[in-house]
């Protein structure tokens, strides 16, 4: 999985996407296969590198809808904060030095301050604004217009009053109580967020973090196999209309990707989502012609866009990745030890919750492991932790 990490890191997140690409990644492989492990790397990496991650399970959040996908993302977002960058780099724009402002004054009261908030500036300021966001294109409408107004009133001008600024955040947030009369008022045009135009604000919302001086985005799926139903641990229950209507919208995004920007999305499911003829991918045409090819190479392809980490795992284990990979296990099992007992790694707290604990496996436990990889069950990185923790993995 390191394999895979570094060079997504390398070739997407340091490069494509911060340039302005956009990309869909499929990661899949056997229970144990370390898919989890994968995403969670690569949320730690694409943090470091400026990115806003955004990471949830298709056990909680439906896919059916794109609606309910773009919701998740800008609640996970923070939009109000991304538009003070905006606020800020506005500032910067008109020659001011947005960390000089004094704090509780906004930069319209620290022009009038300094007797500088004249008509002419007014107006420059409202050009600004009108630049970064109503002469965009890659703005939905609606969206510019209420980034513009809310931006605006973090500024100072033009004013908002609070209950136009909740009114905007609510209606940005698909709240379905909000009355579209009132956003008439405000120069919006009356209309719902829909599954039919998520991806529009979407891709407006990544826009915003992106002229906030966020790298991009990195949206994060995991646990996609409750599409099949065969899950008892789901709040949700997928019937086959829900489920096509998943497929349905996962190929309408890989369809529209390329109108995208500064954005990738990495969805993680057990390959009995491939594997299932009834239920899985291959029984929805539509979406399965556009994936298909990607999985037929008989050698582990790092810009594959349907990663099979069983695949990765028989190419690139060796008895000494395995007892790496076991060494790490048990470092991670005492970090949580120490945070569960109080003090840090090796800390006489944390020895003492260790008494009688797991030990690394030895290079002859990893060459059975390899040995038996090809008969099925659980994945070489799950018979690593069974090997390792044995029943602590819940520590």
């Amino acid at each position: 999985m390191d394999v895979l990490t570094e060079f997504w890191t390398e070739k997407y997140l340091k490069e494509y996407i911060k340039e302005g690409g956009s990309k869909i990644k499929f990661v899949t492989g056997r229970p144990g296969s370390g898919k989890t492990y994968l995403l969670g790397e690569l949320a730690d990496c694409a943090r470091k590198l400026n990115y806003k991650v955004v990471t949830f399970s298709a056990q909680q959040i439906w896919l059916h809808d794109f609606k309910e996908i773009y919701l998740e993302i800008l609640r996970q977002c923070d939009l109000i904060e991304a538009l003070g960058r905006c606020a800020g780099k506005v500032a910067e724009h008109m020659g001011y030095v947005s960390d000089a402002i004094p704090e509780g004054m906004n930069f319209m009261d620290y022009l009038s301050s300094q007797d500088l908030g004249d008509a002419i500036t007014r107006r420059e300021l409202r050009l600004q604004l009108k630049e970064m966001f109503l002469d965009n294109p890659l703005f939905d409408n609606n969206f510019a217009l209420a980034c513009s107004l809310l931006t605006g009133g973090i500024l100072g001008h033009p004013v908002l009053e609070s209950q136009n600024q909740e009114l905007l955040l609510a209606w940005l947030h698909g709240d379905k109580t909000v009355k579209l009369s009132l956003l008439r008022s405000l120069g919006l045009s009356p209309s719902r967020i829909t599954r039919y135009n998520a991806r529009h604000m979407l891709r407006s919302l990544v826009e915003v973090l992106h002229l906030g001086g966020y790298s991009g985005v990195v949206v994060l799926v995991d646990d996609m196999e409750v599409l099949l139903g065969h899950s008892g641990n789901s709040e949700l229950r997928y019937t086959k209309m829900r489920r096509e209507d998943t497929y349905e919208s996962i190929r309408q995004l890989i369809d529209e990707i390329d109108s995208l920007r500064n954005i990738m999305f990495v969805f993680g499911f057990d390959r009995e989502l491939f594997d299932d003829d009834r239920a899985g991918i291959k029984s929805y045409q539509a979406l399965w012609m556009r994936i298909q090819n990607e999985i037929i190479s008989p050698r582990f392809n790092c810009f594959t866009d349907v990663a099979d980490l069983d695949r990765l795992a028989g190419q690139f284990s060796t008895p000494e990745s395995l007892v790496a990979m076991s060494g790490e296990m048990l470092a991670q099992l005492e970090r949580q030890r120490a945070a569960r007992f109080g003090g840090g790694p090796g800390s006489d707290a944390a020895e003492r919750g260790a008494a009688a604990g797991p030990a690394a496996i030895t290079r002859g436990q990893a060459e059975e492991i390899l040995k038996n990889a090809a008969l099925g069950g659980i994945g070489i990185p799950g018979q690593v932790a069974q090997a390792t923790l044995g029943g602590e993995q819940h520590v």
